[in-house]
Order: structure tokens, then C-alpha cells, then sequence
């Protein structure tokens, strides 16, 4: 007999219809309310909407703002010159550098900062540089070619030994073979011995 009461109860508790008058939701009254359970397919589901000024505690605005601190994380809080896609961790993939013609008329004739082959001091090299990019606009490689075409070409095969650029990694190894960088195992684990993760170098 009480385990049919309790069956009973289980029942009525687990498996009941709560009517949608007794949710604490948020719902329509009136035709409206006969509309909407004329029309859905389980009358006594609610929208799930809660009643804001029983359910939220404090209910928005109203508190007074100095009553509070908002915490501020550094430096993701501070808003002035940090913009989201300079943190976007996502999105931080490797990017194409592309060099244009007139970079590049620039890097032959002027050099860059690590192969200067003119001096650039002051406004006269900025000038300089300027005019030269400007050159490459205007003319490109092919005028650029025309007329110093021998002597870059010599200051080119002189910082690189007279060889063409190689690959990324790539290096002559013992035996005159060009192969890629070797990597090995790491000396002193990063890790300790109970997280078995191997580092490479």
C-alpha cells in the first residue's frame, strides 16, 4: 500500500503537467493568451522569459554604480590604444608579406636598415628614400633594371656569396648536401617525469 503512495506521488511529481500559470515566466493574457494556446503545439509550455522583479536580485539599475566596483582586468580593461584585433589570439596567424615594385627599386637602390648600401642620415636620407620609392612607382623594376641593372645585380650576388636565396631551413651540410635543420630532443625536459611531454628544440 505505501509503495503505491509513493508510486503515486513520483508520478504526479516527475510526470505531471504543470499548468503554465503556475511557471514563473513571463506570458500572454487575454485573446492573446487564446491565440497562442490555440495555436502551439504544447499549450503549457512556457516562453521562458522569467518574471524580472521576482527572479532577478538585484534587478537591473538598482543599485547605484559608486555603490560597487567593476573589476578591471589589466590589460584587457584598459580601453585606450588596445583595440581587439591586436589581442585576438584566434586570429593571430602568420600573415603574407608582400614587397611591391617600388619596395623593392627602394631595397636595391637605397638598401634596408640591416644592408644599408647608401647612408640615409637625417632629412637628406629620408629624401632619399623617398625619391626612390617614388621611382620604383613611377618606372618599376624594368626602368630601374635599365639603368642600374649590373651594378644591383653585382651588390646582390656579393652579399650572398653569389648564390640565389635558399629555402627557409635549408643549409649545406657535411659531404656537400643541402638539407633541412635536424631537430633533436630537448636535454632538460620542460616537464617533470609524472607529465610525460617531450620537447623539441
Amino acid at each position: 500500500m505505501a509503495s503505491k503512495v509513493v508510486t503515486g506521488v513520483v508520478k504526479t511529481t516527475a510526470g505531471g503537467v504543470v499548468p503554465v500559470y503556475h511557471k514563473y515566466t513571463v506570458q500572454s493574457v487575454g485573446i492573446w493568451d487564446r491565440i497562442r494556446r490555440a495555436f502551439a503545439i504544447d499549450p503549457n509550455r512556457s516562453n521562458g522569459v522569467p518574471l524580472n522583479p521576482y527572479n532577478r536580485n538585484p534587478s537591473p539599475g538598482s543599485l547605484d554604480p559608486l555603490s560597487y566596483d567593476d573589476p578591471v582586468t589589466l590589460p584587457a580593461g584598459d580601453i585606450a590604444d588596445n583595440p581587439y584585433w591586436k589581442r585576438d589570439a584566434r586570429r593571430n596567424y602568420p600573415r603574407l608579406s608582400v614587397v611591391g615594385q617600388a619596395e623593392a627599386v627602394a631595397l636595391l637602390s637605397v638598401g634596408s636598415a640591416s644592408h644599408p648600401r647608401v647612408e640615409l642620415v637625417g632629412e637628406n636620407g629620408s629624401k632619399q628614400l623617398v625619391a626612390a620609392q617614388e621611382a620604383g612607382k613611377a618606372g618599376g623594376l624594368a626602368r630601374f633594371f635599365e639603368g642600374n641593372g649590373v651594378e644591383a645585380g653585382k651588390l646582390v650576388l656579393a652579399e650572398t656569396g653569389g648564390l640565389p636565396p635558399l629555402p627557409s631551413g635549408e643549409k649545406l651540410v657535411e659531404g656537400g648536401k643541402w638539407d633541412v635543420h635536424k631537430y633533436q630532443l630537448a636535454e632538460e625536459p620542460s616537464y617533470s617525469e609524472a607529465y610525460p611531454c617531450r620537447s623539441f628544440s
